[in-house]
């Protein structure tokens, strides 16, 4: 049994492996956050807006109001990616919002100047 793999093999799977790198590449190019920011995201059905900033994790003042983000509250920017809420104390952010059974603030979308401009859609 011949364990050690031919020096063809090896030059092929060296090959193989230099293509996948070069798709891998070409695709990460063109999913970048500028293209990201040209579309509106889709936001729940329940999703409400309003004027959010963060003045102790986890409370925050929502519309001028005393809210609290839940126990696992997801913040996302401008480019989906997800923030941390000591990231962004003291920040006057317009978001689109959902809040969880109890009440407390689960999910956070910080808006484009694009989807702020876009009125929230109360249709499936």
């Amino acid at each position: 049994m011949n364990r050690c793999p031919s020096r063809p093999a090896l030059r092929l799977t060296a090959a193989n492996m230099a293509i996948a790198i070069s798709l891998a590449a070409g695709s990460l190019s063109i999913a970048s956050p500028a293209a990201a920011q040209l579309t509106v995201r889709p936001f729940p059905i329940a999703a409400k807006r309003g004027a959010m900033q963060v003045t102790n994790p986890p409370d925050m003042v929502l519309d001028g109001r005393a809210e609290r983000l839940s126990p696992g509250a997801r913040i996302r920017d401008p480019n989906n990616m997800l923030v941390m809420s000591g990231a962004i104390i003291g920040q006057n952010l317009l978001v689109n919002y959902v809040r969880e059974p109890q009440g407390l603030i689960h999910e956070v979308w910080i808006l484009t100047e694009a989807e702020a401009k876009v009125p929230l859609s109360k249709t499936p």
